[in-house]
């Protein structure tokens, strides 16, 4: 079963859909009743659920059904003691009541377009597409009169916490979400994540995605070992594979931070690093490497790996007995010529020479 699928089977429930007046509906979708007010949405589970599931199924009505059957939003929410399903019609084009959570919020789009106001700005997320927001970010959603469905993951902050710990990316990247959405208190914040070229990689998240949300809806005995699991993996393919989009104060200690994680892999494999290894590593493209590297040290990748290359060999002649011809190849060079030239237009003189001054 897709996706698609599970989250239309669990949000048309005829036989337990709730009442209009349900207490619960606001939970599940509260329309904007004051442009003044923001409501804080608390952890709505006990803490032993530690992950829960809100689910939205935007309907519109046929041509003929229109004039007097305005679009409905149907959701559901698991895990819960019973299934359920909450319906709500609407006038297209109003919008939730702005709001925060006290928890991290994912929100996936599964089918159509999902428009939010974010910080007072409009932000449409496209199939595919996912938002991560900090659990101090103002924001409020739109309901539009558009075929839609949206999966929104709430995560209660310890085991988001305990996820990052993980190290499921490079650990410097890890932090650097970690510190965005939990620590810096005065700072509100989303990350709008956006697939790349590798399709196997939005295959595989759809999947993790729908084993989760499977796994949440029915509530098999082991299910709470088994949705920390998934939510690993999940996180782990956005944060590897998926491009994301920062704030301006952000993207830049975003870029340092990945310069460091770069610079130190390149420091510890100068000898054979190629720039393919690193797109398979950090999952950039390559003129990504080449544009970071030069805004950071003035030179190019080829440049940079060269001088880290010449001054490794620079301190091998000096603080060991090895031949150049060995410290040639241990630097990464195989042409002891090429070597020979790169060096004397470095250090001005030959690497023996060098030595023997030295």
């Amino acid at each position: 079963m897709t996706l698609s699928n599970l989250c239309s089977q669990i949000t048309t429930t005829e036989n337990l859909l709730l009442p209009q007046d349900h207490k619960l509906g606001p939970r599940l979708v509260c329309p904007e009743y004051s442009k003044l007010s923001q409501e804080v949405k608390t952890y709505p589970l006990p803490p032993s659920e530690r992950i829960f599931a809100l689910c939205w199924n935007i309907d519109t009505p046929s041509t003929s059904e229109a004039e007097h059957t305005p679009p409905s939003l149907r959701a559901t929410l698991c895990p819960a003691p019973e299934h359920f399903c909450y319906q709500l019609h609407f006038t297209s084009g109003s919008k939730t009541q702005l709001h925060t959570h006290d928890y991290i919020e994912l929100a996936y789009v599964v089918e159509g377009e999902f428009r939010q106001r974010i910080l007072g700005r409009d932000i449409v997320f496209s199939k595919g597409e996912l938002c991560l927001v900090d659990k101090n970010c103002l924001h409020q959603d739109y309901l539009l009169e558009k075929p839609a469905t949206v999966l929104f993951l709430g995560i209660a902050n310890d085991i988001f916490t305990e996820i990052m710990d993980e190290t499921i990316a490079t650990q410097k990247i890890i932090s650097f979400l970690q510190s965005a959405l939990l620590k810096q208190k005065d700072l509100q914040q989303y990350l709008h994540f956006r697939p790349g070229s590798d399709f196997a990689a939005a295959e595989e998240l759809e999947q993790c995605l729908c084993l989760l949300l499977n796994e949440l809806y029915h509530g098999s005995i082991g299910f709470h070992y088994i949705c920390k699991g998934l939510l690993l993996r999940i996180f782990r393919i956005i944060s590897t594979k998926y491009d994301f989009s920062l704030s301006k104060e952000l993207r830049k200690t975003m870029n340092w931070i990945v310069f460091e994680e770069i610079q130190d892999y390149i420091k510890h494999h100068y000898a054979t690093v190629t720039i393919q290894e690193l797109v398979r590593e950090f999952h950039f493209q390559e003129d990504y490497f080449n544009r970071i590297i030069k805004s950071k040290t003035g030179l190019t990748y080829s440049d940079y790996v060269q001088q880290l290359r010449l001054e490794q060999a620079e301190h091998m002649l000096i603080s060991s007995t090895r031949s150049v011809e060995e410290i040639t190849e241990l630097v990464g060079y195989r042409n002891k010529g090429y070597f020979y030239k790169i060096f004397k237009e470095k250090y001005g003189t030959t690497p023996s020479r060098y030595r023997k001054k030295g």
